[in-house]
């Protein structure tokens, strides 16, 4: 009988070491070959390893962006297609996904997209690749229950026409708020600019108005395209998408004011200036910056904790193409690539002292990862 209570314990606290090192992983992905939409798998944090196969696959089409709740029991996604839309999924205490219903984001291409602070409405960047009418801002109420309602507010910027193949028209690349919510920033690549909006939750029918100033000019021709802010809020950092550049910001009352700009590259050649997504690490210490491309590299900063100015680190290939979004994991041990254009899940070791990137302990095959996300 001993015995058997002895075996049972072991198992229990073998169980409870297995758990408390899992956390579960979403995917999001293009659907045009052979990806079925959102993956969830569960990954390992003590080893850096992504159980190959799925928790459970969710049927949608092109859910290329995912936006957790708060209380990450909601999960919404944008369907990057024409004539848009964004999807609401509920999550079970168990993890379980659920489809709840999907709305028209009223516009073509959605690529970004951010949930307020008090949860009332996902803000939608509709990059659209058409440049006529091209890219949007929209916004849509989030009901009680989870469920999208219809758009109710839309916002067009005009486009500065420098680079006339990618700049005709407005595309805006991503919508963040600031860390005390009471701000919206729309990064747009086809206006060079990143506009400021004033958040009112009270507002039901016009939650955003422009803020003063309206907007933040970027070089002619630079694509600003993805903006993140340090934890306090005092500082934040943009991607130039054209310009394969890193900008970092002073925060004045909800201004942004440059301070630094820095190339992600030493090559002047276009094909090697794609930047994409950009991550700080927990702790506040270090960027990492994505640059697509030619180049499909990570770049890795220092962080001033003084002034949250940046020092170039390391330059860490990929080891495939077209990094679309990437992550660090919950252990902040390891950060997990997702390349789209070569179908993979590259999870790289991570230093958490030096901040640079090590070795790479898995590559997981997935058709067209284009998000990652996780669920802690």
């Amino acid at each position: 009988m001993n015995r058997i209570w002895t075996n049972l314990l072991t198992a229990s606290l073998m169980s409870l070491t297995i758990h408390a090192h899992a956390a579960t992983l979403l995917v999001g992905s293009y659907t045009d070959g052979a990806s079925q939409g959102i993956y969830r798998y569960q990954f390992d944090d003590k080893v850096g390893h992504i159980d190959p196969t799925p928790l459970q696959v969710v049927k949608s089409v092109s859910p290329s962006w995912l936006v957790l709740s708060a209380d990450q029991r909601q999960l919404f996604a944008v369907n990057e297609t024409p004539q848009g839309h964004a999807s609401s999924f509920s999550i079970s205490s168990k993890g379980e996904i659920k489809p709840l219903n999907q709305v028209a984001t009223e516009g073509d291409e959605p690529t970004h997209a951010s949930i307020s602070r008090d949860q009332r409405y996902l803000f939608v960047a509709n990059y659209a690749v058409k440049p006529d009418p091209g890219g949007s801002l929209v916004v849509i109420p989030v009901a009680r229950d989870g469920k999208l309602k219809p758009v109710v507010q839309q916002a067009r910027h005009q486009a500065s026409g420098v680079n006339p193949e990618r700049q005709a028209g407005a595309h805006v690349h991503s919508l963040v708020l600031s860390p005390d919510g009471q701000h919206l920033y729309a990064s747009d690549l086809g206006a060079d600019k990143v506009f400021i909006y004033r958040y009112d939750g009270a507002s039901a029918d016009h939650p955003l108005t422009a803020a003063i100033p309206a907007s933040v000019a970027l070089p002619p021709g630079s694509g600003p395209r993805h903006l993140l802010f340090d934890a306090k809020g005092r500082h934040a950092y943009l991607t130039l998408e054209m310009n394969a550049e890193v900008v970092m910001f002073d925060v004045q009352d909800g201004n942004l004011v440059e301070r630094q700009r820095l190339p992600l590259t030493e090559h002047q050649e276009a094909a090697a200036k794609a930047a994409g997504g950009l991550h700080l690490s927990a702790d506040g210490r270090f960027l990492y910056v994505s640059n697509r491309g030619t180049a499909n590299e990570i770049v890795v900063f220092g962080v001033s904790k003084d002034d949250g100015q940046l020092t170039f680190l390391q330059r860490r290939s990929v080891e495939g193409d077209h990094p679309r979004e990437f992550a660090l994991d919950p252990s902040d041990n390891f950060l997990l690539v997702a390349n789209q254009k070569s179908n993979q899940i590259v999870v790289m070791r991570r230093d958490p002292r030096s901040g640079k990137l090590l070795e790479t302990v898995q590559t997981l095959q997935q058709d067209a990862p284009s998000d990652l996300k996780f669920i802690e």
